[in-house]
């Protein structure tokens, strides 16, 4: 036997040695493998309709192999720039718009010397979290209807009423102010948690110095949080082109189609409602590539010039 064959061997028995020693943590480790094994490998026996003209009757394996099809169908249907470009246009909207108010809310309750007043004003901003998006959207919509509150409002100021969800150019912003209004409180724990693990030394050294609070944010507080912001940038680039379909599909309507119209409800209306099998398979693999192929490169990107990445 080989010195090579010895070492590999002798490795393993130490590994074996240490699982058996540690045995009750990897029993509950079966747990959150089996549950990716079942809900994220299984699946991916589907993709293949993707390149199939699916049948219900004959099954995924026995129907007709039609190869890029449906990509190519995509990608020259007319529908193809107008839904990218809705896609890509809310979700940078979202990512920006959605990193910025919580970093605010963090940096505020951190400077909060009332700290029964900062425990109150968090508990109250990350309550709408734990709403569902339908109860959301429809409150959007009694809010934002021809007779609700909005609009009772600018009838009392002399002002014509507004048909907020039937505006074209307003969806976008309607669509990513209630997700920031909805989820800020509860994204903004993460930065409270990376400003508590901050030296507080700096801060003391710093007020010593002279420096008012804007300096002590700029320099210490930021700077702080910064390696955090960029692992959730990087998380969030590889949903480039994943727009939240039941905010989407629950504020769209007939007229408001122009910029509402998703990947996701384009697939939605493909796969269920043409039942273009093929067609809304493509599509979700199409999306799934690209977010793979951002988080790879912005990964990169970032342990380049930052020094802060995932791997």
């Amino acid at each position: 036997m080989s010195d090579y064959s010895r070492t590999v061997k002798l490795r393993c028995y130490k590994t074996l040695k240490k699982m058996a020693r540690r045995w009750q943590l990897y029993l509950l480790l079966l747990v959150p493998i089996a549950f990716i094994f079942v809900f994220s490998y299984m699946p991916m026996y589907g993709v293949q309709i993707a390149f199939r003209q699916y049948n219900l009757r004959l099954g995924i394996r026995d129907s007709p192999w039609v190869g890029l099809r449906w990509f190519s169908m995509f990608f020259e249907s007319p529908m193809f720039s107008r839904i990218m470009f809705n896609t890509i246009r809310i979700s940078l909207y979202s990512l920006v718009a959605s990193i910025i108010p919580p970093i605010m809310l963090a940096i505020a309750i951190n400077e909060m010397r009332n700290r029964v007043f900062g425990k109150t004003v968090q508990l109250i901003t990350y309550m709408p979290h734990f709403l569902s998006v339908v109860v959301v959207t429809s409150i959007l919509h009694q809010v934002l209807s021809l007779n609700g509150l909005f609009n009772h409002i600018l009838a009392d100021l002399g002002f014509d009423r507004i048909q907020f969800l039937g505006r074209p150019g307003m969806f976008p912003h309607i669509f990513v102010w209630s997700e920031v209004w909805q989820h800020s409180g509860f994204n903004a724990i993460i930065f409270i948690a990376a400003l508590a693990g901050i030296n507080p030394e700096l801060q003391e050294s710093a007020t010593i110095d002279g420096a008012n609070i804007w300096q002590r944010i700029r320099h210490i507080d930021i700077p702080g949080i910064l390696p955090t912001v960029v692992i959730l940038l990087i998380l969030r680039s590889a949903g480039i082109l994943s727009v939240g379909f039941e905010r989407a599909f629950l504020l769209q309507n007939p007229l408001n189609m122009q910029t509402s119209d998703v990947i996701a409800t384009y697939v939605f209306r493909m796969g269920l409602r043409n039942m273009e099998f093929g067609l809304a398979s493509a599509v979700g693999l199409f999306q799934s590539v690209v977010s793979l192929m951002m988080i790879l490169i912005v990964n990169t990107v970032s342990r380049r010039l930052t020094e802060s990445s995932l791997w």
